[in-house]
């Protein structure tokens, strides 16, 4: 669901994206380490329900039984989780931060060569700017050319033109061509080597780093405030997964199954939902409201997860 919002993110339905769903697809798939990080917590709490069930389920556990103690399962157990805290720390730190910049630099080359339109047909069109049209085309080039430049009654033969995208503007630079102008006032026929049309509304669109560019030691460093606390809201979301173990250890090895336990699965998982919402909520008021401290946020934070893993116990017990 991620990689198809990210998808339809990038491509406007207002652009054809015949040739550029693959690309864009692809593209995109770049993005999902940053994404995957945030439901990692929610993924173990999943993960333990479905063992749990599938222990008591099956009868698997009185197999294991015969060849584990308890106290076997647990040190499994551990190096599992201990597994999955050091890729989602390596994925925090460097995984998604790299794919994501690569995602990012993508991402824009694609929105910018949908703003020149999608070549359908041996043609395409640019808005009501220009319409080309061409026999053969490689890569960001089009050859043997036929172009109208519909605003000063401008038409345009070349052997090519090619897409070039400047640090501003996106232009069009034809070579070795003809061009006619017929309008009230210019009448003339000119031959070049070399012609540029800029598309003057079309402005390149430029990277800006965002949150996803750095490690949470970059965040946290970082001069910005928003951007800070963002690095401080990750620290949190390292002590919410470590809590969330802790649940989920107790869920496998110790709660005794009944025969419908969906109520309190579901009121575990929507005790950790609220954790998360609550969050989001403190980051807000610690990017907007000066009175609001780290130190608040994240006594606050240690509070409402210790006491949803007391909660969570009494539940299972």
């Amino acid at each position: 669901m991620i990689w198809i919002s990210q998808i339809i993110r990038i491509i406007e339905f207002q652009y054809s994206i015949s040739f550029q769903i693959v690309e864009v697809a692809i593209t995109t798939l770049m993005a999902l380490p940053s994404f995957i990080n945030p439901l990692v917590p929610y993924l173990v709490l999943l993960g333990s329900f479905m063992i749990n069930y599938k222990i008591s389920s099956s009868n698997e556990i009185i197999i294991y039984k015969q060849y584990f103690s308890k106290n076997e399962f647990k040190k499994i157990y551990q190096v599992i989780i201990i597994f999955i805290f050091g890729i989602y720390l390596i994925n925090n730190e460097f995984i998604s931060k790299n794919f994501y910049e690569k995602y990012k630099n993508k991402e824009l080359e694609i929105r910018n060569n949908l703003k020149l339109g999608s070549p359908a047909q041996n043609e395409f069109h640019i808005d009501d700017i220009i319409s080309i049209f061409f026999d053969s085309k490689l890569d960001e080039s089009f050859f043997n050319i036929s172009a109208i430049i519909f605003k000063d009654n401008q038409f345009i033969t070349s052997d090519s033109v090619e897409i070039e995208l400047t640090k501003e503007d996106l232009n069009l630079v034809f070579h070795n061509g003809e061009r006619l102008i017929l309008n009230q006032n210019e009448k003339s026929k000119t031959i070049f080597d070399k012609f540029t049309f800029t598309l003057s509304d079309k402005k390149l669109e430029k990277l800006f780093m965002d949150k996803d560019h750095y490690n949470t030691y970059e965040l946290v460093k970082h001069s910005e405030r928003d951007f800070r606390n963002h690095g401080h809201n990750k620290i949190v979301n390292y002590i919410l997964l470590i809590i969330v173990s802790l649940i989920a250890q107790n869920i496998v090895f110790f709660y005794k199954n009944k025969k419908n336990n969906i109520f309190e699965f579901s009121s575990i998982f929507l005790i950790f939902i609220s954790i998360q919402i609550i969050n989001s909520y403190l980051v807000y008021t610690l990017n907007n409201f000066n009175f609001f401290g780290l130190t608040i946020y994240y006594i606050i934070n240690i509070i409402i997860m210790v006491s949803a893993y007391m909660i969570s116990l009494k539940i299972i017990k």
